[in-house]
């Protein structure tokens, strides 16, 4: 039944591309027409459908691999595109496999510590909430129909197209290093080459931290891509003056710092990172 990818965005779009070069059909799933169009311009089968209604005349799905990369609605705790999509399923047929698309913030603050698999998720922020939500109701589903289930917990992603470069022309300012939290990233291609791979060899029920294994500060990571765009460091400010300074969005991350470790991806999934590192990942953000 070949490959269905749900919210294919940056990342959807290259893994399309992935298995397109081998021949693999595949189709895309998107919110908008214009987004449909830019798919179909790239030469990938595409389907224009926003999971916040009814979609209709909807391709069988039956015994197919289907990633979901697809975010949560902006507000909430729950996840109701995934309900609402795995609800069609009873029309349109269970698919052979799902990998989700999820985050490492389901870990919530774990004030530095290092993290791997086993860790019990404590969200305390609603964009996560609405994603551990998700991943219960994937696992429900999975239970119910006896597919098969991977779940990926994605760091930061950056790579071509996904570098703060817009944050750091404007000058906004970043909390002092001594202050800073500890962040996680991976790169773009290498979420890819993992993507894939769990839905080749993902045992069911397997959940997987996906990330570099290098973790650093937010402040160094973003002196760190300036360098390397050309642009001023952003100025210092501390934790408190962040309070009013700072985007809600921006001081809900910075309440949150953790170490994640790669090992079980790495070894489970037999790979090697292309980028491993900020210094290798960098220089291939440019296209």
């Amino acid at each position: 039944m070949g490959v269905t990818i749900v919210g294919c965005g940056d990342i959807g779009r290259r893994l399309a591309e992935n298995y397109r070069a081998e021949d693999v059909p595949v189709r895309g799933w998107v919110r908008s027409e214009s987004s449909r169009q830019k798919l179909s311009e790239a030469g990938i089968e595409a389907l224009a459908c926003d999971l916040d209604q009814t979609c209709v005349s909807l391709p069988v799905l039956t015994d197919g691999s289907l990633f979901y990369f697809a975010p949560p609605p902006s507000k909430g705790a729950e996840d109701t595109r995934v309900a609402r999509l795995i609800e069609t399923f009873a029309e349109i047929g269970q698919p052979g496999k799902v990998v989700y698309l999820s985050t490492t913030g389901v870990y919530g603050d774990c004030q530095g510590a290092w993290v791997d698999e086993t860790r019990e998720p404590a969200p305390n922020v609603d964009r996560a909430r609405r994603r551990l939500d998700a991943e219960q109701r994937w696992r429900d589903w999975s239970e119910t129909s006896g597919r098969p289930l991977v779940i990926l917990r994605v760091a930061g992603i950056y790579g071509p197209g996904k570098l703060p470069e817009e944050r750091l022309r404007k000058g906004l300012p970043m909390v002092s290093e001594a202050e800073a939290p500890i962040t996680n990233h991976i790169h773009s291609l290498d979420l890819v080459r993992v993507a894939r791979a769990a839905m080749q060899r993902g045992p069911a029920g397997a959940v997987y931290n996906v990330c570099d294994g290098h973790p650093e500060s937010m402040t160094r990571y973003f002196n760190r891509v300036a360098d390397f765009l050309q642009l001023p460091r952003p100025p210092l400010i501390s934790l408190a003056e962040a309070q009013t300074r700072l985007s809600p969005g921006m001081l809900s991350y910075l309440g949150e710092s953790r170490r994640l470790s790669n090992r079980k991806m790495l070894e489970e999934l037999g790979l090697t990172l292309m980028y491993p590192k900020l210094e290798q990942g960098l220089p291939a953000c440019v296209e």
